[in-house]
């Protein structure tokens, strides 16, 4: 399946980018938000790609150009952003995007087991795992049973969260849950029919859950929303598309209690989402929520 950026010219838009700004696309993903600044930046202008996924980086097109903006492509975590920029001798950026979805491949090639379908290692790790404290296969085959279910309701809503926690702690007394197929199997198997049934996969909200714990999603959001807006020169935006309401309500509360100071305004009161077209050529768009906040001209 091919990946379609989302919100990609509404994102870019919003940015207000001028020739020479200097512009952090700080989840570089499959690349389309950033083909996009770059056609809008001359040379005297900087495009900075960042993303945890050095494969994404590895696959850019950008690095090959000429004649055009100074890119620079880091294979970093973007909540490591103050460093990020400080080693490449910035002081102040002119636009920050983070787009905080997924490209497709990461769903059908990556192999960390993020589908539900795949006979891949339970990782769900964006970056290297040997990096990490914990992956999804330490949480389902170690963790107790009421800390998995605290993190299946806490990260992703699921009602049906502690029948879900019992039936991986008794599965795995059976045998290790080793895939992203096996530990699907388990929660289909634990869950009422209607549900089992019904119009997404029963498996779709503890998968969410384990990736964000995994990673700590909601942690690293918080990070590098207080990196970026230091960041900002005057005039310059920050701009965050997110997915799911977690995400949404840090980046929206952020927005607000930065937006009571003298130094920030909010450059859009409700977030902007997909249209109509872009939702019939994207159904994945329907959740996407954009937010966007500017550092005041002094």
């Amino acid at each position: 399946m091919k990946h379609i950026t989302v919100l990609k010219e509404t994102a870019v838009e919003t940015l207000a980018l001028k020739p020479n700004s200097i512009v952090v696309d700080a989840t570089y993903g499959a690349g389309g938000h950033a083909e996009r600044i770059y056609s809008l930046l001359s040379n005297k202008g900087t495009y900075i790609g960042i993303d945890a996924d050095k494969t994404a980086l590895e696959q850019s097109s950008l690095s090959s150009m000429k004649d055009g903006p100074k890119v620079h492509l880091i294979n970093d975590n973007f909540q490591n952003l103050s460093e990020i920029i400080g080693s490449l001798h910035i002081k102040q950026v002119d636009a920050i995007l983070a787009d905080l979805g997924w490209r497709t491949d990461q769903f059908t090639d990556g192999g960390k087991g993020f589908s539900f379908s795949a006979d891949e290692p339970l990782l769900m790790t964006y970056g290297d795992p040997e990096t990490y404290p914990f992956t999804a296969y330490d949480i389902v085959n170690s963790w107790d049973e009421e800390n998995i279910a605290d993190i299946i309701y806490g990260y992703a809503e699921e009602r049906h969260s502690r029948r879900i926690a019992k039936a991986i702690v008794e599965a795995r007394r059976r045998a290790k849950i080793l895939t992203a197929a096996d530990l699907a199997k388990v929660i289909e198997g634990s869950v009422p029919g209607f549900y089992k049934n019904g119009k997404i996969n029963p498996a779709t909200k503890t998968f969410q859950a384990l990736r964000i714990a995994v990673n700590d999603e909601l942690g690293t959001l918080e990070r590098f929303i207080s990196a970026a807006l230091s960041l900002l020169a005057p005039g310059g935006r920050l701009a965050i598309i997110t997915f799911h309401s977690l995400e949404d309500r840090v980046v929206k509360l952020r927005f607000r209690d930065a937006a009571k100071t003298d130094d920030f305004r909010l450059i859009i009161k409700k977030p902007l989402t997909a249209t109509r077209e872009e939702l019939l050529e994207n159904p994945r768009a329907r959740s996407a929520k954009l937010r966007v906040i500017e550092k005041n001209i002094e």
